[in-house]
């Protein structure tokens, strides 16, 4: 049991550090996302949602590319900062980043547009910055679908497998993590054990997942108000 918790609390560390790594970048494509048409936005936002279309091995493999010693990355960080990505714990919140970046800037992106534009022009008019404006009015006004966007993107790094396995590899005390040992103990006929490992994986995504629904249900009143 005390092995099913080392992997429980190392895939929630992974899965939180992954979050915070995207949290910034993924509300300011959010809110540039919700803009009034630019030119290349809808190559932004394809290049944003892939993601979620491509398979997470073909993800897993483009990362692999990249942060391996022979990548371009991988290669850079190595020769000028003595620091490897690749098959450690940083590959693992790298890949789960990558996955659940998409879901964190939808969730974002919509509140944002909920948010009514003539407030933030008040807001420019009463001597705002576009900055202080983002900051003062457009994030308190659209905190929930922010926070639900945040919530969504960790429960989706706590099931991260396929992009994963292939760049952090499955390496027991170093990067494995909840889902890739549920995929070894099956591999190995550890039924029981990979039970258990579903289970602590499941009361873990229904956790976030009814903190995700019970967001949504209040913002959905103050919409109503």
């Amino acid at each position: 049991m005390s092995a099913d918790l080392s992997l429980l609390f190392f895939t929630a560390q992974v899965a939180a550090l992954a979050t915070l790594l995207v949290l910034g970048p993924g509300v300011l494509l959010a809110w540039a996302l919700s803009r009034p048409a630019w030119r290349g936005r809808s190559l932004v936002e394809a290049l944003v949602s892939l993601p979620l279309v491509l398979p997470p091995t073909a993800v897993g493999l483009t990362l692999l590319w990249l942060l391996g010693r022979r990548g371009p990355v991988g290669s850079f960080l190595h020769e000028h900062l003595g620091l490897d990505v690749a098959f450690t714990w940083k590959a693992v919140v790298v890949s789960t980043a990558v996955m659940s970046l998409p879901l964190l800037v939808r969730s974002a992106r919509a509140a944002f547009e909920e948010v009514d534009p003539r407030l933030v022009g008040v807001a420019r008019t009463l001597g705002r910055s576009p900055l202080r404006a983002f900051v003062e009015v457009q994030v308190p006004l659209a905190w929930r679908g922010l926070l639900a966007g945040t919530v969504l993107a960790f429960a989706r790094a706590l099931g991260e497998f396929g992009a994963t396995i292939l760049v952090a590899g499955n390496i027991p005390g170093r990067t494995q993590t909840l889902a890739t040992g549920l995929y070894q103990r099956v591999q190995a006929g550890d039924d029981a054990g990979a039970l258990r490992l579903a289970g602590l994986a499941a009361a873990l995504a229904f956790a976030a997942l009814l903190a995700v629904e019970v967001l949504q249900r209040r913002r959905e009143r103050s919409l109503e108000r």
